[in-house]
């Protein structure tokens, strides 16, 4: 029974808690037939036996009062006319069944294991309430069946995802295909694009889907989705916003926690664990929220006193800190970013900055301070956490806005970035000009490096294809272009690996999603020599690019 019902105290003026909760559950009630001897009803039917069976009357004023009422005729009762305005008796006429409140409602067993292996079900399509109606009772089970129906459904794409290897590799000159497995859409994200895409750090079959608007002029709603694998039909959680969402991340430790940046500037916090189709936790102008659009978000390690905390970049020119401190976020500005070499000066004397336009940024993964922010002037500042007047260094990597910059997950130097002008460039972060570059003749959306490999990364173009490179089998050119869209006006806007099946997913401008496996070509392991192992391992992934860098290197050094 809930602990917590306060009413209002007329006495005191103020809501004060209610000690007494009626804990009484009514699980079975039925009217009896038995009735006490010493009762009129008891005495009449008595009566009635002996003078049917002959023996003595007892009692005999009973028996008198027993025959009178017997010959009497019975009057009907007089209905008694309600008054509609006493309360008691109108709350009497209500008929209320009682509440099984405080009972947990009973869980389906092993199926519910196997099928969602443990996964804390809540949200808004899965949320159960003690006093909610009878058919919210049946929601794991019904979520259950659907997912089998799913299966069943979508068999064909299953075994395919799970088995389906492209022979015709063996014959291509190291080239590779995308087989198109699940697509996933939802009605109310028709018209919306696919503004960020995650998976989930513990559930692989997980993903989240950000839906907004890149167009500035036609600016609405926002969805937040998260899909499972296991039913493509429907999603498992829906959140909507007034402002669309532009990025989004999930914590590691916590994966049941979803940040997210909206168009308005301003960032929130999701917790699939509650029902509610609110954040959590959302910045205010107040709270120091961004004045434009934020175009990342990136979940860090906690603080010192372990409170949450997560960074944002916008195109106001700020990277702000937020960090969760009882129930509130709290923003530290980190850098204010500025175009270098744009200082002038206003007619007091005083210096004016051109404000530098963060679009997108990635923290190192093995050196906490250190992290890349792309701008829409095209340039790349390497920056620290720890100084927030100054850059570590600034590459003139693109000509156009930069749309995404990443490091690789396994050679601490190297980093990749892309942009609008049509290119893919690869970094070593301790040169100033790129060691490869890659012009894909559209617009470049997005890249995303792969897990399994240090060379092997994925890229997006506006005109429909999905690019896969493979720097040690080709350093020129992709070994996959493929267009994955239906329709060659959907753009497609995002791209992101699977962290451990062989599979990615892209989101286009429609607000589909599509999950393409990759075929055996795209993801080659070492080969095995004959009489020795085959070594795999981060450190047979950081020689292999190193070796590819040298390489590179030795030709700038001779040019």
């Amino acid at each position: 029974a809930p602990q917590n019902i306060v009413r209002y105290s007329f006495k005191e003026g103020t809501y004060k808690l209610i000690g007494f909760v009626d804990q009484l559950a009514v699980h079975f009630s039925q009217v009896g037939n038995l009735i006490p001897k010493d009762s009129d009803e008891g005495r009449r039917q008595r009566y009635r036996d002996n003078l049917v069976t002959g023996r003595p009357l007892d009692e005999p004023e009973a028996a008198e009062k027993a025959a009178e009422e017997l010959m009497t005729p019975k009057q009907p009762k007089e209905r008694k006319l309600t008054n509609k305005f006493n309360f008691s008796e109108r709350a009497s006429q209500t008929f209320n069944n009682p509440l099984r409140v405080g009972q947990p409602l009973p869980q389906p067993l092993d199926l519910t294991a196997c099928i969602v292996h443990g996964r804390e079900e809540a949200g808004p399509t899965a949320s159960i309430s003690p006093q909610s109606d009878d058919i919210t009772k049946v929601t794991q089970a019904a979520k259950i069946v659907e997912r089998m129906v799913n299966q069943n459904t979508y068999d064909d794409v299953a075994q395919d995802f799970k088995y389906y290897e492209d022979a015709a590799d063996e014959y291509r000159d190291q080239e590779g295909t995308l087989l198109p497995l699940w697509k996933f859409q939802n009605d109310k994200a028709k018209r919306l694009a696919v503004t960020a895409l995650c998976w989930n750090p513990k559930y692989n079959d997980l993903f989240a889907v950000g839906h907004g608007s890149y167009d500035f002029m036609k600016q609405s709603r926002g969805m937040l989705l998260l899909y499972s694998m296991k039913n493509p039909s429907f999603p498992e959680y829906i959140f909507s916003s007034e402002s669309g969402i532009m990025c989004l991340d999930m914590h590691v430790d916590h994966p049941y926690l979803v940040v997210v940046g909206h168009y308005d500037g301003n960032v929130a916090i999701y917790n699939l664990k509650k029902p509610h189709s609110q954040p959590s936790f959302r910045s205010s102008a107040k709270s120091g929220k961004h004045t434009d659009p934020v175009w990342q978000v990136k979940w860090q390690k906690d603080d010192m006193d372990n409170n949450l905390n997560f960074f944002s970049v916008s195109s106001d020119g700020r990277i702000v800190s937020w960090t969760l401190v009882k129930s509130e976020l709290v923003h530290t500005d980190v850098i204010k970013l500025k175009v270098e070499g744009s200082t002038t000066e206003s007619l007091e004397g005083l210096q004016l900055h051109t404000v530098g336009c963060g679009t997108a940024f990635d923290f190192h993964k093995e050196i906490d301070y250190m992290f890349l922010v792309g701008t829409e002037e095209g340039k790349i500042y390497k920056c620290s956490k720890s100084y927030s007047s100054q850059f570590l260094d600034t590459y003139d990597a693109h000509n156009m806005a930069v749309d995404a910059v990443s490091w690789n997950p396994y050679h601490t130097k190297v980093f990749m970035s892309c942009s609008s002008d049509w290119t893919v460039k690869i970094w070593d972060h301790t040169i100033k000009t790129p060691m490869f570059i890659y012009d894909l003749n559209s617009a470049v959306g997005d890249v995303a490096w792969a897990p399994y490999s240090s060379t092997v990364f994925a890229a997006v173009t506006t005109n429909g294809k999905t690019h896969v490179f493979d720097l040690s089998i080709n350093k020129y050119e992709a070994i996959c272009n493929q267009p994955v869209v239906a329709k060659k006006k959907n753009k497609i806007t995002h791209v992101q690996f699977n962290p451990i099946h062989p599979i990615i997913i892209v989101g286009d401008d429609r607000g589909h999603v599509t999950c393409l496996k990759l075929s055996p070509n795209l993801r080659k392991m070492p080969k095995e020599k004959k009489g020795q192992e085959v070594q795999k391992g981060p450190a047979v992934e950081i020689a292999k690019l190193d070796k590819l860098l040298n390489l590179v290197r030795e030709v700038k050094t001779k040019i």
